[in-house]
C-alpha cells in the first residue's frame, strides 16, 4: 500500500512525486510552524523543480478545502450519529479537530496537488 511509487507514499511521507527518494520540505516535521511551508527548490535526485510555475501551490488551496470538508464531515458524523453528543459540542469538535489538524492538512493538500502532476517515474535520471 506505502510501497514506492504509489501516490500514496508520495502524498502520506511528502516525498518527491518523480523519484520518491527525498523529502520535498526543508523540515519533515509540519509542527514547525515557522518551516510548515518551506521546500525544497528541486529535487537533488531528480531534478523536479517543485516550483512548477509561479505560484503553482494556490491550487492547493481548494484540495485543502475539501479535506477540511471531509475531515468537518467525518467528525460530525463520529460526534453526533455515533457518541450522540449535542449539536453545539458536534460543532465543537469539528472546530477543535480543524485547529489541530492544521499543519497536516496543509501539507497533505500540496502534496496530493503536485502528485496531480507530476507522476512516479523509476527510470528518470537528472
Amino acid at each position: 500500500m506505502l510501497k514506492k511509487g504509489s501516490k500514496l507514499n508520495s502524498i502520506l511521507t511528502g516525498s518527491c512525486p518523480r523519484c520518491q527518494n527525498e523529502s520535498m520540505y526543508t523540515d519533515k516535521n509540519p509542527l514547525h510552524f515557522s518551516k510548515i511551508l518551506k521546500m525544497n527548490d528541486n529535487c537533488s535526485h531528480c531534478g523536479l523543480k517543485y516550483q512548477i510555475e509561479p505560484s503553482f501551490f494556490y491550487g492547493a488551496m481548494y484540495v485543502s478545502y475539501a479535506l477540511n470538508v471531509a475531515l468537518s464531515v467525518a467528525v460530525f458524523f463520529i460526534a453526533y450519529l455515533f457518541i450522540h453528543a449535542s449539536l453545539k459540542t458536534t460543532f465543537i469538535a469539528i472546530i477543535i479537530s480543524n485547529i489541530v489538524l492544521f499543519p497536516f492538512v496543509l501539507r497533505w493538500a500540496r502534496n496530493i496537488y503536485i502528485n496531480m502532476f507530476v507522476s512516479f517515474d523509476k527510470k528518470y535520471k537528472k
